[in-house]
């Protein structure tokens, strides 16, 4: 008797668990996707949002506190400052080679604008000292969000449904 109350109360535990991971991976998925902070306006997970930026299916099977540390990351290493012929700059990507007109994401803007260029209307591309990943910028998420979009992001690049403590990303 005293085993089964044992295994009943181990799967009520597990139970909560998941349902304490679905909850969080819904309002991180919220989060991700939020028109005013979201990440979706640059990044695309489960064919939702902007492919802009680089692919968060790479990092969703690193621990939370790695997954923290490349979301407040500042590095720019991806971002260029493109000035075009006609004087105006702008954070942006680099385009692929051999597309004609590219197409360039002006990041300073909330959500990126998109510019139709042609490449010979490009001036120069060089590095970025000013850009900021937003949010290591003015968009900054409580711990709590971060535990959440972060479940979420493990969620839809990997399959992991494990909820995560907003101390692990501190």
């Amino acid at each position: 008797m005293v085993i089964w109350v044992a295994l009943l109360m181990a799967q009520s535990a597990a139970a909560q668990s998941q349902s304490g991971a679905q909850a969080q991976i819904t309002r991180g998925e919220a989060l991700f996707f939020d028109a005013d902070m979201g990440c979706g306006t640059c990044h695309a997970l489960r064919g939702k949002g902007t492919a802009i930026g680089p692919d968060l299916r790479g990092i969703a099977r690193l621990s939370p506190a790695g997954i923290a540390m490349a979301v407040r990351s500042s590095v720019t290493q991806y971002v260029q400052l493109v000035t075009l012929k006609s004087g105006e700059s702008f954070p942006t990507f680099p385009p692929p080679a051999g597309d004609q007109p590219v197409k360039l994401y002006d990041l300073s803007k909330t959500p990126p604008a998109p510019h139709d260029v042609q490449r010979a209307d490009i001036g120069s591309m060089g590095p970025n000292p000013a850009w900021k990943h937003p949010p290591a910028g003015a968009k900054k998420y409580t711990d709590e969000q971060m535990a959440d979009i972060i479940a979420y992001v493990r969620y839809a690049g990997a399959g992991t449904r494990a909820p995560v403590d907003p101390a692990d990303v501190k």
